[in-house]
Parts: structure tokens; C-alpha cells; sequence
């Protein structure tokens, strides 16, 4: 166990501590403000605040950690080693040039985007408006690399320290916005559908349309056997998330109580989990967020446990306070729909800290690293696995969790980028040691 001084403990010193130390490296922490417990502790130990109080390892801390609520903080981000930090300390007794435990809250907890900041039309925090974007390293888990680096700092002063280190793991996502293309659609929208096919001359799509509509051909987003199929024959588990909201202008997929739509969703759930494809309407309206979360229950028999923003969309910090009241635990919406990368710095699982209230919160949140639309429209099989292999790379170095987000639309013949259905067994094979 590591035993951390620090003369006051706040929250924000908690929390952050805990995920470096617990969550990503596998140490236990405590902590004490008594300069005696502190001498007298003969394990691993390190004080954090303004001034050392001897000889023990030191990390200088700036204020973050020490304050309420949230102000404009200043950030200037320099190089250091292979990577970049921010926060900068110049005592010449701390261990490391920055402050790692106020840049790692200041990422986790989204800092930036309770600050003032451009939405997009959907009312978004966009990635070009983040530090890490701006800056250079929206693509590297620097928290997770800041932390090995201090887990190297703690091994060279204490050679006898043990960390229970996890694995690198693969957890792809599977969106699901629209459960058929052209299937249990109703007339109007088959008609509709077909005759605006038909004035666009996709003479395919309208022949598609109609062996699909009368039974004799399978609907081409209907893909869940090709996932169901690769579940069965690997121990690694996705999650399936389904929307199941009312119709409106940002939710088309087909009427919740349609019963053809509840029987895929129950044959899916009875192999790989599956999770609630929040609608736009229901990211901060409560009472639409039950409804929708009552049916999924409902279909599925169990709990609802795993929830995805419709478009990525995270309304800070309500929508996650509704979570959290409706008793969801883990949230998978943490990343940005049109880059790559790790919009919370770190490929490591996190609780949602609540900088209103001052509290860490049960709700764990995971953030993925790459949508199909962060992708080019002409990329092709070879850039987008080396690109996804490099994501890989990284995240296996610190032993993270990789997150890609897919949707069984990828995996139909109606998307021309062919590929798909490659790309997903490319990352589902992946073992602990990232080679397939």
C-alpha cells in the first residue's frame, strides 16, 4: 500500500489518486494529514502539496485539487520525454516537471466542458475545441502514460513495491440506430422509401426494397447472426446498444412495440450484452429516459446496466446525474463522433466525478477511441487497420481497454465501403498481447 501526506484530503485528492494508483496501476493508496502517521509508515509513502517536508519523495502540487467548483484555468502544454504534459511545477525537489494528479482530474472529470465553449448543431462539445486537440495529443492516453511514468518514479525509490497490474483488453461497441433498412417499416415508409430510391434511380435498392418487404430476401442491416457468430466462437464480449425511443426527427428506427423488433433484441441478448442506445430527446429529459429504459427491461428480462448517447451527445453533468438516479452503472458515450482518439485522456475505465457537487459517483465511465465517422469516406481496409493498430499499440502499452465503436449498418451490403465486416474481425481477434 502507498501512503500519500497531503494537509488537506479532499475529494478531488481521493478521487484522482485512486484511479492512478488503484485503477490503472493496481496499488492500494490511503492517505493521512498527520505529519506522525506519516514518518511512522515504513512502506511506500509520498507527500503532495506546496513544500516537501524532508527528504521524502515529493510531488509538488498547483491548486486544482484544492478548490471548488470550477474557474478558467490556464493550461500550457510543453513536451516531456515522448509525450506532453501541463501544469508545470518548479520546485526543484518534485519528482516529476508537472502536477500529474491536476492534469489527470482536470481530463477525467471533463474540466473543460463545463467552461464556456462553441456547441455544435446538436449542441456538442466538439473535439476542436479541447486541449488535447489543440495541442496535439487528443490521439496518445496521456493519463495513462503519466501514470506508468509514475509508477517508474515509485519503483526506483521503493525496489521492493508490488503492483497487480491488469490487462490490455478488446471491448468493441456495436451502435444500433436503425434495426432494419427496409423491414417491418410500415407502408407509408416503405413507400415512401422506395419511390424516393426510385427518383434517385437506385433501381438496386427499390428490387432490395421489395424481396425484403415481401420475405424472400434478408433485410441487408440484419447482421446480428455475423456477430453472434463470432461471440460464440471467442471469449472476449461486445456490447449491443439498441434505440428503442419514439419516432422524431433525430430517432427513425421502427416502433418499440413493433414484436419483430423485440425478438431480435431478446435472440441478440441471449448471447452478448446489450445496453440502451439513448435518444436524442432522452439525454436530458428524465422522464423519457425511464420510459425507454422500462423498455428495454422489459424485452430483456434484466436490468438495464449499459447506456450510449444518441450522436455521442453528453449534456454535462445532467444527463449523468440521470443515470445515475435510474440505477444505470456504466456509460459508453465518453469520445467524439467525427476524431479518433481519447476525449478523457485515458483508455481506462473512470468514475463520473461530479464537479457541482464535489463527489465521485458510482457511474463508471468508458470512453471509446474511434467511430466509423472519424474515419475518412475514402479510406480504405489497409489505412483504417493500420490506423486502428496503432491505436492498439498504444493502448496495449499501458494496458488498457480498447473501445472501438461499430454499427451493424457497417456491415451491410448497403454500405459501399466493403470492408467492414474485416475490420471488426481484425479487432474481435485481437489477444491480451495485441496480435491476432
Amino acid at each position: 500500500m502507498l501512503l500519500v501526506y497531503v494537509q488537506k484530503i479532499t475529494p478531488r485528492v481521493s478521487y484522482t489518486f485512486k484511479q492512478i494508483c488503484k485503477r490503472i496501476l493496481g496499488l492500494e493508496v490511503d492517505f493521512t494529514s498527520k505529519i506522525e502517521a506519516f514518518i511512522a509508515h515504513d512502506g511506500p509513502k509520498l507527500s503532495y502539496g506546496k513544500q516537501p517536508l524532508g527528504k521524502e519523495l515529493y510531488f509538488q502540487s498547483v491548486d486544482l485539487l484544492f478548490e471548488h467548483g470550477f474557474n478558467e484555468v490556464e493550461i500550457q502544454v510543453l513536451p516531456w520525454e515522448e509525450t506532453q504534459c501541463f501544469f508545470q511545477v518548479k520546485h526543484p525537489d518534485t519528482a516529476l516537471p508537472f502536477d500529474i494528479f491536476a492534469a489527470t482530474f482536470y481530463l477525467l472529470t471533463r474540466y473543460e466542458e463545463y467552461l464556456p465553449h462553441v456547441k455544435d448543431e446538436l449542441g456538442r462539445f466538439t473535439a476542436t475545441e479541447s486541449v488535447a486537440y489543440i495541442y496535439g495529443f487528443l490521439e496518445e492516453p496521456v493519463v495513462d502514460i503519466w501514470s506508468y511514468k509514475f509508477k517508474k518514479t515509485l519503483e526506483e525509490k521503493y525496489t521492493d513495491i508490488v503492483f497487480q497490474e491488469k490487462k490490455f483488453s478488446v471491448k468493441p461497441i456495436i451502435q444500433i440506430s436503425q434495426t432494419f433498412a427496409y423491414w417491418q417499416k410500415g407502408i407509408l415508409r416503405s413507400l415512401g422509401g422506395g419511390l424516393r430510391d426510385l427518383w434517385q434511380l437506385k433501381l438496386n435498392e427499390v428490387m432490395d426494397r421489395i424481396k425484403v418487404v415481401i420475405g424472400v430476401k434478408k433485410d441487408p442491416y440484419d447482421t446480428f447472426d455475423f456477430i453472434i457468430d463470432l461471440q460464440k466462437n471467442k471469449t472476449r464480449n461486445c456490447i449491443m446498444f439498441f434505440g428503442l425511443g419514439d419516432y422524431t426527427n433525430y430517432e427513425k428506427n421502427i416502433n418499440h412495440s413493433n414484436q419483430k423488433h423485440k425478438e431480435v433484441i431478446k435472440h441478440v441478448s441471449d448471447y452478448i450484452d446489450v445496453g440502451l442506445k439513448i435518444s436524442y430527446e432522452a439525454i436530458s429529459d428524465l422522464a423519457i429516459l425511464k420510459k425507454e429504459k422500462t423498455r428495454i427491461e422489459n424485452i430483456v428480462n434484466s436490468q438495464l446496466r449499459y447506456s450510449l448517447c444518441a450522436f455521442y451527445k453528453i449534456k454535462l453533468p445532467e444527463a449523468y446525474r440521470n443515470f445515475i438516479e435510474l440505477e444505470i452503472k456504466e456509460d459508453f458515450s465518453m469520445g467524439y463522433p467525427d476524431h479518433s482518439g481519447f476525449r478523457a485522456g485515458t483508455c481506462t475505465p473512470f468514475m463520473f466525478y461530479d464537479l457541482d457537487y464535489e463527489v465521485q459517483t458510482p457511474l463508471i465511465i468508458h470512453s471509446f477511441c474511434c467511430a466509423p465517422n472519424s474515419f475518412g469516406t475514402d479510406e480504405n481496409e489497409y489505412s483504417v487497420k493500420k490506423e486502428l493498430h496503432s491505436y492498439l499499440e498504444k493502448i496495449r502499452k499501458v494496458n488498457g481497454v480498447f473501445t472501438p465503436v461499430f454499427s451493424n449498418g457497417l456491415f451491410s451490403e448497403l454500405n459501399e465501403q466493403t470492408f467492414w465486416k474485416s475490420i471488426f474481425e481484425f479487432t474481435w481477434n485481437k489477444d491480451e498481447n495485441g496480435k491476432n
